[in-house]
Formats: structure tokens, C-alpha cells, sequence
């Protein structure tokens, strides 16, 4: 793994496909999200994201802002990727577990960014690990019952 990149990883209690299909939902995203920053999906937003798909959401680091996104990696129930305008992604890849759930692992990759240097001086790395471990959190309780 780069070191431009913070990942975690989660056992969650639930096949690949029904994660993928909250995954590709752009309107679920502010259900799944550990920072507090997804508020919601645009308008003219598409219901299920493939790849080229070009989707925007509502955000809130302080100030609200918008951010446009378009899918560059995509395998159907394993793998979806997202990029914001400055290059970075928020990639998640699925794999079926032993036990019968799904290791889900997500991650910041800041290798693909314009600056790289900036993001890595930046607090974001460590802020979004600690973000990314709520999101897979948040995700297995909504599978747990």
C-alpha cells in the first residue's frame, strides 16, 4: 500500500452484493458516512453509479460547500471508486469472508491527487482514517439486526 493512502478494513455481517447496492446509491452515502460531512446527494444525481458515473453531494467541513465525483474504478459487488476534483479517491473493495459476511475495506488515496504533498501535510490523513473506522462501524450496524 502507498503511503498516500490510509485504509481500514471490517468483517461486515453481509453478503458483497447488498453492500454494493448501498455503495452505488449516492443518496445512501449520507446514512454510511463517519465524518459528518455528507449531507446529501444532489439533484439529477444517478439512483445506481457504474462506472463513468458523475454525481454530486452536498458536503459541510465547516462551511458547506458541493462536490462533483465521477466512478474510475468499478467491478460489480467488489470494488467502486469515486474521485473529487482534485484528483484523490475514496475506494472500497469488497470481499467475501469466511464466516459468510464481507471484509470491506475503504480508503483515502491521495497518491492520484494533483498536489499529493499538500493532502499529506495536511491533517486529512489521519482525520479520515478515524472517519473511515465510523463509516465501516456505522455500516456493520445497519447489518447487525
Amino acid at each position: 500500500m502507498s503511503r498516500r493512502q490510509v485504509s481500514v478494513t471490517r468483517t461486515i455481517p453481509a453478503p458483497p452484493e447488498r453492500i454494493f447496492e448501498l455503495l452505488t446509491d449516492p443518496a445512501k452515502h449520507p446514512l454510511l458516512d463517519g465524518s459528518g460531512s455528507v449531507l446529501a446527494a444532489q439533484d439529477g444525481a444517478p439512483r445506481r453509479l457504474e462506472l463513468g458515473s458523475r454525481f454530486g453531494m452536498d458536503m459541510k467541513i465547516g462551511a458547506p460547500y458541493k462536490i462533483l465525483n465521477t466512478v474510475v474504478e468499478y467491478e460489480p459487488d467488489r470494488l467502486i471508486a469515486w474521485r473529487h476534483f482534485n484528483g484523490h479517491r475514496w475506494r472500497w473493495r469488497l470481499e467475501p469472508a469466511d464466516a459468510g459476511g464481507t471484509e470491506v475495506t475503504e480508503t483515502f488515496d491521495w497518491s492520484t491527487a494533483r498536489i499529493p504533498l499538500l493532502i499529506t501535510l495536511s491533517p486529512f490523513p489521519a482525520r479520515n482514517r478515524a472517519n473511515i473506522a465510523r463509516t465501516l462501524e456505522r455500516l456493520e450496524a445497519m447489518f447487525a439486526s
